[in-house]
């Protein structure tokens, strides 16, 4: 049974800093692009940043316009994890987290990923 659990969210003041986790299990990952979304309430589930699998020569690494340098994406293939490092988060990255895995890549198109998690709220206060 393939599985994407997130961990890590939680409530944070404006500028200050939260990491994500998502462990994957059920398959081997490693060939598939891993990709974090976000959806806030009211609001369409949103493109975060993407990293490509492992061996992948080029730029291995795609962000939003609005978390580019505040988010960086890692991998560690050998876990089959996948983690998001957030700093000086904002009232308005509030939002449910979700972790996703597909084969394309580079791609912020939701529909292109094949398996999600549940997702795990993160709270930016002001």
């Amino acid at each position: 049974q393939v599985q994407l659990v997130e961990s890590g969210g939680g409530l944070v003041q404006a500028g200050g800093s939260l990491r994500l986790s998502c462990a994957a299990s059920g398959r081997d990952f490693s060939n598939y692009v891993m990709g974090w979304f976000r959806q806030a309430p009211g609001k369409e589930r949103e493109f975060a940043a993407v990293v490509s699998w492992s061996g992948w020569s080029g730029n291995n690494t795609y962000y939003a316009d609005s978390v580019k340098g505040r988010f960086t994406i890692s991998r560690d293939s050998a876990k089959n994890t996948v983690s998001l490092q957030m700093n000086s988060l904002k009232p308005e990255d509030t939002a449910v987290y979700y972790c996703a895995a597909g084969r394309v890549y580079p791609t912020a198109a939701a529909f292109q990923y094949d398996y999600w998690g549940q997702g795990t709220q993160v709270t930016v206060s002001s």
